[in-house]
């Protein structure tokens, strides 16, 4: 068995408003917190027990997950007192593990959507006796991740972050996200304090003569740090592009929870959630987007690429695109909000109040 350790504890600001009510693996995404996906995935792979390093809204996990049964695993949940980082994070929970010194131990972030090959990441670690494997993937513009060279091996040979100059950029492997520790090697890292295996953790190692082996996987690979690309994810889920064993219905152009209620005219295309009790009007049209659990579209509106929070609603033959609405926020009729806006949850926005691109 290989045990897993899920890093669930971020604030999730990026996500905001998205994230005011909600921790962000908890967000839905393809009708389910997206955390969902990925515990479906590990144990998919094999994965049996799994504990949840929480910390921000830390109460919302359990009473949704129980002990994991539901999905076939053994789910326990640590909670941090204060931020930890990622490296502190699994320091902290490490007493929860079963596994041997010598045994692997899956760690995942609990923001990257990924149809990574976890059994192959797994057999890499192991055929190669390395201390941690690195999920790896290429990206074709590196500057904002951290850069991850490797030897003909495969072995890793440093970590640079966040280059900015042609130079500095020496390859387009990046860490994506998702490792195998050495059990051992967990408790090696300091404890009561935060530490963040980016930062400190795999440059020390690396400096003290540890193997590091890189695995480049480059299936689909998200990190689902911002409003825009949590959308995509979750569009990506419904139309199959990224893997899933979770997603509650058959993938296509749209996923329509039960007690949904979408008029007979409205058209839904590009991977569109409509969550239980949530309205569509008539002649709506939404494209790529995910309408929450009993939010309202009126008739007429425009929805692409944008987040409808829980329980809000769009007025009549109101454009959103790329945009975020917060839950509870209440749009009138008749207005224009475009790229980057973003609603505060329980807001109100009068009819016609918005016809161009701006904060609200």
């Amino acid at each position: 068995m290989t045990e897993a350790i899920l890093l669930v504890g971020g604030k999730g600001t990026r996500l905001r408003p998205l994230t005011v009510h909600t921790p962000k693996p908890m967000v839905p995404a393809a009708g389910v917190p997206f955390l969902t996906h990925q515990l479906a995935r590990a144990r998919a792979a094999g994965v049996e027990h799994v504990v949840l390093a929480t910390s921000y809204l830390a109460e919302v996990f359990e009473p949704y997950f129980g002990d994991g049964a539901a999905l076939g695993l053994h789910l326990e949940y640590v909670t941090e007192a204060d931020p930890l980082g990622t490296g502190g994070a699994l320091r902290n929970v490490a007493g929860r593990l079963g596994s041997a010194p010598e045994d692997p131990v899956l760690v995942f972030n609990g923001d990257i959507l990924t149809g990574l090959d976890i059994p192959a990441l797994v057999d890499t670690h192991r055929d190669t006796g390395a201390d941690v494997s690195l999920h790896l993937t290429r990206v074709p513009d590196p500057r904002a991740f951290g850069l991850v060279p490797t030897d003909g091996t495969g072995r890793v040979t440093a970590f640079l972050e966040k280059p900015q100059t042609p130079e500095e950029i020496v390859t387009d492997q990046i860490n994506a996200g998702a490792y195998v520790f050495r059990r051992s090697v967990i408790d090696t890292i300091p404890a009561g304090r935060p530490v963040s295996v980016e930062r400190e953790t795999f440059p020390g190692l690396l400096a003290d003569g540890a193997h590091l082996q890189g695995m480049v996987d480059s299936t689909y690979w998200l990190d689902l740090g911002t409003p825009q690309a949590f959308v995509r994810g979750s569009a990506d889920l419904v139309l199959g592009r990224a893997p899933s064993p979770a997603v509650p219905g058959r993938c296509g152009e749209r996923l329509v929870l039960p007690t949904a209620e979408v008029a007979a005219d409205a058209k839904l295309t590009g991977g569109t959630v409509i969550g239980a009790g949530a309205v569509v009007g008539g002649g709506a049209r939404i494209a790529g987007s995910t309408v929450l659990d009993r939010a309202v579209v009126e008739p007429g509106a425009v929805v692409t690429d944008s987040m409808i929070g829980e329980g809000a609603r769009i007025g009549a033959r109101t454009v959103v695109e790329g945009a975020v609405i917060g839950d509870g926020a209440h749009v009138g009729a008749d207005n224009e909000l475009r790229e980057g806006v973003r609603i505060w949850c329980g807001a109100t926005l009068p009819r016609a109040a918005i016809r161009f691109s701006s904060d609200a």
